[in-house]
């Protein structure tokens, strides 16, 4: 794929359910029970359970890094929590998609890249943006 100021890279979709939540609260010792129980989340505020913020930016993660072809190549990545990936307690759960278009390309190689993630039709991160190196 040229990776050219204003290039698109292809949308990539993951689906988040509970079971993530459960394993990503083991791996990361996150265990608020916002990420799996309805009763609290609703309590706090909440639509519901919701997906941690991290999980999240791993997604993006895991897109920049499928876009990039190494997991060398992503060399920053930042992004603002703005919206809760709620999940629901179903087998199906929510799909988060994430895209990205190409701001700039530097001497260096370095591709400076804009991040979108999208879950339920609104926009779960803010000012998302990440820097690859160019194979």
């Amino acid at each position: 794929m040229e990776l050219v100021a204003g290039a698109e890279l292809p949308a990539r979709t993951f689906v988040v359910t509970r079971a993530d939540l459960v394993r990503y609260a083991g791996a990361s010792l996150d265990f608020n029970p916002i990420h799996w129980s309805d009763r609290v989340a609703t309590n706090v505020g909440l639509p519901g359970v919701i997906a941690h913020g991290m999980y999240t930016m791993a997604l993006v993660g895991r897109a920049l890094v499928g876009w990039a072809g190494d997991p060398a190549a992503v060399r920053e990545l930042s992004v603002r929590f703005t919206r809760p990936v709620v999940v629901p307690d179903d087998d199906n759960g929510v799909e988060v998609t994430i895209s990205a278009v190409v701001r700039a390309v530097a001497d260096t190689g370095d591709v400076q890249v804009d991040v979108t993630a999208v879950s339920g039709g609104e926009k779960v991160l803010g000012q998302a943006k990440a820097v690859l190196r160019r194979g």
